[in-house]
């Protein structure tokens, strides 16, 4: 397999290279991490200065490797991240872009390129742990609409999201994975609250949500009725396989500066935490190439109604990218355990960066698919062991 960059790409990269460098230099200071709404309003700004110098539409209207050299450069150039318009960037919007309407991609993409609105992911529930087919939030068919009631958890950005991805039961009699539709629910509709839930580092990026007889309307519906766990599969493909590319780049970023600290604070002179570090490299780069396959993968089978001649063609990441997860969850842990040790007392001190990356990276075997999930994904579907009673 190929996975070398074409001319065409590394004109691309050439010429986000030169916008980035003009352009970052003249953006506002970022604000406070525990501040949303004001997080949201920097976040959004940016997309929309995205959207006018013709970045924005990377994320769907572009191959995927087109995309894999936006995420990689925007990054490696200190660029804001897609912050709040993480789930409408990365999750929702590819997934519409694949499974949606021509309506409904009219209707939802156009806003979330130009920064005007975000989206979190309402999948997760209490009593569902880890299990997302075992969800009770019940949806009712009552003419042009559903009636949605039942509560998430572990909703991203739901304190300042205009929509959810939504994933609803509706029909009980069907097997777990068959009764489920993907709905795309307007936060304002009434019946929604949301109480917002603060992590350790004192953030709300996330927040539980409940839902009393919520009228979401049929035309929001992506995919067919209870066709929603293949409409999931296609979401959590991205948010396993594409959404992490920035912060692998970030991860080898850090792993540069952690080598420097402990040459500056006589760390190095530790053989067993060099050799840490030697093999994070080695797990980042390998991370790094499989990206790059999943990618290709991604690139050789077009999604949904995209097909192969569509312009752009989205591309949905295959069962490599459960590969992807489940180690990258593991390397950003130890990274941020090397960073740990280098830093020695001062990983105490909860306002560097790096302990507060570390109390983050707790979540990551648990976001977006549990490790114990990923390794049964990989047992069953890629290796093709039987599955367990």
């Amino acid at each position: 397999m190929d996975l070398a960059y074409t001319e065409e790409e590394e004109a691309f990269r050439a010429r986000l290279r030169r916008w980035l460098a003009a352009v970052l230099p003249t953006l506002p200071a970022r604000p406070d991490p525990r501040d949303w709404p004001a997080r949201r309003a920097h976040d959004t700004a940016w997309q929309r200065r995205l959207h006018d110098a013709g970045y924005a539409e990377v994320h769907w209207d572009a191959s995927p490797t087109i995309r894999l050299i936006f995420l990689e450069e925007t990054e490696r150039a200190g660029a804001p991240y897609v912050g709040a318009n993480f789930v409408g960037l990365l999750h929702a919007g590819p997934t519409i872009a694949a499974e949606g309407t021509e309506e409904q991609k009219r209707r939802w993409l156009p806003p979330v390129l130009r920064g005007e609105e975000v989206w979190c992911q309402g999948f997760s529930e209490p009593d569902a742990g880890s299990d997302l087919a075992g969800l009770r939030t019940r949806a009712v068919r009552d003419g042009d609409a559903y009636v949605v009631t039942g509560a998430k958890v572990w909703t991203s950005h739901a304190e300042v999201a205009d929509w959810c991805e939504l994933l609803v039961r509706t029909d009980p009699d069907a097997p777990r994975h068959r009764g489920l539709t993907w709905l795309a629910l307007p936060m304002d509709a009434p019946g929604v609250t949301v109480r917002p839930l603060r992590t350790l580092a004192g953030t709300a990026e996330f927040a539980e949500v409940f839902l009393d007889e919520v009228r979401v309307p049929v035309g929001n519906r992506v995919g067919a009725e209870n066709d929603g766990w293949r409409v999931t599969m296609v979401t959590l493909s991205f948010e396993r396989g594409t959404a992490f590319v920035g912060e692998v780049v970030a991860c080898r970023r850090v792993l540069g500066e952690l080598a420097r600290a402990a040459r500056a604070n006589g760390r190095w002179d530790d053989a067993v935490l060099r050799r840490r570090l030697g093999r994070l490299h080695a797990d980042f780069a390998a991370l790094w190439r499989l990206i790059q396959w999943n990618v290709s993968e991604a690139m050789a089978v077009p999604a949904g109604r995209a097909g192969p001649g569509a312009r752009g063609g989205v591309g949905v990441p295959g069962t490599g990218a459960s590969v992807f997860k489940l180690r990258y969850s593991h390397a950003r842990q130890e990274l941020y355990d090397a960073a740990a040790e280098v830093l020695g007392a001062g990983a105490l001190d909860a306002g560097h960066p790096w302990v507060a990356d570390r109390l983050s990276s707790l979540s990551y075997t648990i976001a977006a698919g549990t490790s114990q999930i990923q390794q049964n994904i990989v047992a069953e579907r890629i290796l093709g062991l039987p599955k367990g009673r």
